[in-house]
């Protein structure tokens, strides 16, 4: 049955080019069907997809009225996941002379992306590149190179390549340039050249004044400086344009308070909780109202944020105080929950990609799954339903 969906679109292709061949002839289409599209169709079906290529690809010379047959069947092998074949069928095809030059264009970039999904980047690359020069297919051969140089780690090709992408699209690549511009900053770093970090991270808040990143990182390099105030501006700066990123800049700023020898920080954790609530702010804060004013006023804390909140993090927290602090107001079979909530807290994601929805236990700049720059971010608590609307809907 796989094959069978698999061919459809390819017998109805097949089916018009015949008909319309049957026509040219002034003959009946139905009979004028070619036996050896009927013997492939049956190799397909019984899963002898080799020997059903080779009679595809000689069933006919390939010109203008056949190529979109064999386009189809290479690029479902392709989605099939499997490239040796739609690479079989897309070399067949760019090997003939008959191609018109759009045709051929087309070919070798489906012939390309066969080879990235076959992990042979280089052949890839070097298909994509004659794509750009002969300007045939350019913009989605540029997309297909970054698509390489990402995974190839190779941030100064992404960085050229997006650039003539730019040019080509007339599409704003500055979310994914300063990212680049992040990578490279991140690199210098690490083969301690700060001042080249500097220029890369001033180069990426030029293109998108909105990255993060950037000056997360700058954050970090100012805290390694040994410079913690300048730091806590940075991180409160930040907590104001991306608060679902303060989950991950919430160590560096906690590191700043300890520095600066801050150990009254109750407060300030609870205009950022205000503004924004997130499951490790609240812990923190939690933290925070138990060291400074007692346990109490941390249960107290804990109940209201509950109230509000379906929260697992928020759960377990309770039951931790309250086993730990108050054991008379804990019922039997409080230990075995709280040992549930903490399995089930160690399963749970802590970030989703807004694009593809792609879940995460930490924070990733590029989703693995839609590759997308900078669409992964915290989680939020969910709010605890109104009863009436809970009541509405099981009546429903």
């Amino acid at each position: 049955m796989e094959w069978l969906f698999l061919l459809l679109p390819v017998a109805a292709a097949s089916g018009w080019v015949l008909a319309r061949r049957a026509e040219q002839k002034g003959a009946d289409a139905s009979s004028s069907g070619d036996p050896a599209f009927f013997r492939g169709l049956n190799y397909l079906l019984n899963e002898q997809p080799d020997k059903a290529i080779d009679v595809f690809l000689k069933l006919a010379e390939v010109d203008g009225e056949t190529v979109e047959t064999h386009l189809a069947l290479g690029s479902l092998f392709r989605r099939r996941g499997e490239g040796d074949r739609a690479i079989r069928v897309h070399q067949s095809l760019v090997a003939r002379t008959s191609l018109s030059t759009a045709q051929r264009g087309y070919a070798l970039y489906e012939l390309g992306r066969d080879y990235m999904l076959a992990g042979l980047f280089d052949r890839a690359e070097s298909l994509f590149s004659e794509l750009v020069e002969q300007r045939l297919q350019q913009e989605r051969a540029l997309r297909g190179l970054i698509e390489i140089y990402q995974a190839e780690k190779d941030w100064r090709r992404c960085l050229e390549t997006a650039d003539k992408l730019q040019r080509v699209s007339a599409e704003s690549m500055g979310p994914e340039i300063a990212q680049y511009h992040c990578e490279l900053a991140e690199e210098c770093l690490r083969a301690g050249d700060p001042d080249q970090a500097r220029a890369h991270l001033l180069d990426a808040q030029s293109v998108d004044s909105n990255c993060i990143r950037a000056t997360m990182v700058q954050a970090q390099m100012e805290m390694s400086s040994g410079d913690a105030a300048t730091a806590l501006v940075l991180y409160r700066h930040l907590a104001r344009r991306g608060p679902r990123y303060l989950p991950a800049m919430l160590p560096g700023l906690l590191d700043c308070y300890r520095r600066l020898g801050r150990t009254k920080v109750a407060d300030d954790l609870k205009d950022l909780f205000r503004a924004h609530p997130s499951p490790p702010l609240m812990l923190e804060l939690s933290d925070a109202i138990e060291r400074e004013r007692g346990a109490a006023a941390a249960l107290d804390f804990l109940n209201d944020y509950l109230r509000e909140h379906a929260d697992l993090a928020g759960a377990e927290r309770l039951l931790d105080l309250r086993l730990r602090h108050a054991p008379e107001q804990s019922q039997q079979g409080d230990a075995t929950l709280l040992e549930v909530l903490r399995h089930l807290l160690a399963m749970q994601p802590a970030y989703q990609c807004d694009h593809c929805g792609f879940e995460a236990r930490a924070l990733h700049w590029q989703c693995p799954s839609c590759k997308h720059w900078g669409s992964i971010k915290a989680l939020e608590p969910d709010p605890i339903a109104d009863p009436a609307v809970l009541k509405q809907r099981r009546i429903a």
